[in-house]
């Protein structure tokens, strides 16, 4: 039997939840085998600046950080349960990637 996996990313922690939830009732619903959301490690891209525009002064610098979460879903191949999962309506700040292996 074929799996998806379905790959979740978004810095936005709130609607990726939501999403994966969704799909996961999906595959509850249509019966299917599915390992559920499992949380991969959150990237963080941190931004030094300084704080002053004319570089007078002291050096105090802001950092900016930009968090990225991923989840996780497999998902057995059912072209029913699919075209269901693809259906979601997502936001533009989600990115999903859905693979097929053997």
């Amino acid at each position: 039997m074929q799996k998806a996996r379905i790959k979740l990313t978004s810095p936005e922690f709130g609607q990726i939840t939501e999403i994966s939830q969704r799909m996961v009732e999906i595959a509850e619903r249509t019966g299917v085998k599915h390992s559920g959301i499992i949380p991969l490690p959150t990237k963080k891209l941190i931004v030094p600046t300084r704080k002053s525009p004319c570089g007078g002064g002291t050096e105090s610098y802001e950092r900016w950080q930009l968090r990225i979460h991923k989840r996780l879903i497999d998902v057995e191949a059912d072209e029913r349960t699919l075209r269901r999962i693809m259906r979601v309506e997502i936001p533009e700040s989600v990115h999903v990637e859905i693979e097929l292996k053997e």
